[in-house]
């Protein structure tokens, strides 16, 4: 009866890694680039005002969810994941839609990720008001600048953040 337990266990300790060598993606690097920056930021806005970000790993370390607080408006979240070997993120927007973005593997790097506009749901349209890009630029481990592309009726606007970690 003990070997038939050995054996089972063997057999988990097998499957396990096999599942683990698996769900490897070719972006990776990128998506620990971005669980990197779990934790608080504080920072100005373009625009002047202060800002606070924080980073946090949900489902079990899949997906990062970042929450932006500016105390002039409600907060927002975006969840970044892996999807096979694409890093996506998917935007939940004060103007009720949720774009989601891909990673453009040809600009990022894991010290500049850039995403561009894959499909959003709940878009009237494609002139309609919604995030169309977004980038994070690493200046070291403990400073990032964010800018957000904001594209309505083929009209884009651009809001960067200038964020600091907190420790």
């Amino acid at each position: 009866m003990k070997n038939v337990w050995q054996i089972m266990a063997l057999f988990l300790v097998l499957i396990s890694a096999s599942a683990a060598g698996l769900a490897t993606s070719k972006c990776q690097p990128e998506f620990d680039k971005i669980k990197s920056l779990v934790g608080v930021w504080v920072g100005k806005a373009s625009d002047g005002n202060a800002i606070h970000v924080s980073y946090e790993l949900i489902s079990g370390g899949t997906a990062v969810l970042e929450a932006v607080e500016a105390g002039y408006q409600p907060h927002v979240v975006t969840v970044y994941y892996l999807d096979h070997d694409h890093l996506m993120l998917t935007h939940y927007c004060l103007a009720n839609n949720q774009p989601r973005m891909r990673a453009d593997a040809s600009s990022s790097s894991t010290e500049a990720i850039k995403f561009t506009f894959v499909d959003a749901t709940n878009l009237a349209g494609r002139d309609a008001g919604h995030m169309h890009a977004h980038g994070i630029f690493w200046k070291d481990s403990d400073h990032i600048s964010e800018y957000w592309t904001w594209r309505q009726s083929g009209q884009e606007m651009v809001r960067t953040f200038e964020l600091e970690r907190r420790k």
